[in-house]
């Protein structure tokens, strides 16, 4: 099969991302090989690429956002047949016997594993993924629809509860890419005032587009004090900015698995009335379930641009540059 590999890590505009002839996976006994249709593009493949995140997996194949449809099963699947078309998102495997894992907590899991960086992952032809982690896809969603939601849906989700917003609250999003263009949907089907913060002059648009109240670039001051904010952004430089727009008791989210480093905080402006800062990590089968079901109810859309999957170099610069609003999607035209 074709698939796309990280053979050196760096800036993409190196080549550093080839596009090479692999086996066709095996699934192990409890996975599926999933035969790929449509992968969304995430900021977190980027970071894999160039080198912001440690190699995991030597010339590993990017990309967790992975609709397509089931070519064969392990011996020990049950509940899943060939034709079946899933899902495969970030989280691949925890151990499932950790005190996190007991807890509901197997974000945090230390042995816990990922699609696109500890196994190959949808930038390729086929994909393997353990059955237990796999998602059924709801049948309203085509595939470039669905795709996105299986990491940046699913994850400004996770970001949006630990922001802790309050019914009917002021909500900050800083950054408005794949990720909070969805957030941004279920916070306001849910009563919020979302005020977006951005560099880009596309994603302002489109964030009036969808219902926010207002949008400015990133630096700038929201017209009113907020209770929760989402750093999307993996600026480190806009986390004070973020704290002083939050009203007393606030709460700050970092959503990225990657942020640059942070300036010093000042206490009296930034940090003081109670004010709280939270990271977030991952997220769990029960966040992308519930998530999946939010989407379908309050019609949450991503914004897609499609690139075919050769292209899918091209796709990461783009992100890279802030070409596009929304979220891409890569479609397998390989064979």
């Amino acid at each position: 099969m074709r698939a796309w590999s990280v053979v050196a890590p760096g800036p993409v505009e190196q080549g550093g991302l080839r596009l090479l002839e692999k086996p066709v996976p095996e699934p192990g006994d409890d996975e599926l090989l999933v035969r790929v249709r449509a992968c969304g593009v995430c900021r977190t493949d980027l970071h894999v690429t160039e080198g912001d995140l440690p190699v995991r997996r030597a010339g590993v194949t990017p990309g967790h956002e992975v609709v397509g449809v089931v070519a064969g099963t392990g011996a020990e699947v049950d509940g899943f047949a060939v034709g079946d078309r899933v899902g495969v998102a970030w989280l691949r495997r925890t151990d499932g016997t950790c005190a996190y894992c007991a807890r509901g907590a197997e974000n945090l899991c230390p042995a816990s594993r990922y699609t696109g960086w500890d196994a190959d992952g949808g930038y390729a032809q086929y994909t393997t993924v353990p059955a237990a982690f796999t998602y059924r896809l709801p049948d309203a969603l085509d595939d470039v629809a669905a795709a996105p939601l299986l990491c940046a849906g699913i994850i400004g989700h996770r970001a949006l509860r630990r922001a802790a917003l309050p019914p009917g609250g002021r909500l900050g999003l800083y950054g408005f890419g794949g990720s909070a263009h969805l957030c941004a949907q279920v916070a306001l089907a849910e009563g919020a005032r979302v005020h977006v913060l951005t560099r880009g002059a596309a994603a302002r648009r489109l964030a009036l587009d969808l219902g926010a109240t207002s949008a400015r670039d990133a630096c700038a001051t929201p017209p009113e004090p907020l209770d929760s904010a989402i750093l999307f952004a993996p600026v480190g430089d806009l986390v004070p900015v973020a704290l002083r727009a939050l009203d007393r008791g606030g709460v700050l989210a970092i959503a990225g698995i990657h942020l640059s480093d942070t300036p010093p905080l000042h206490y009296e402006t930034e940090l003081f009335y109670e004010k709280q800062v939270r990271s977030v990590t991952c997220n769990t089968r029960a966040d992308g379930r519930e998530f999946l079901a939010l989407a379908a109810r309050h019609r949450v859309r991503a914004t897609t641009h499609t690139y075919p999957l050769s292209e899918a170099d091209r796709a990461l610069r783009d992100l890279k540059a802030g070409r596009f609003d929304g979220a891409a999607v890569l479609v397998n035209d390989l064979s």
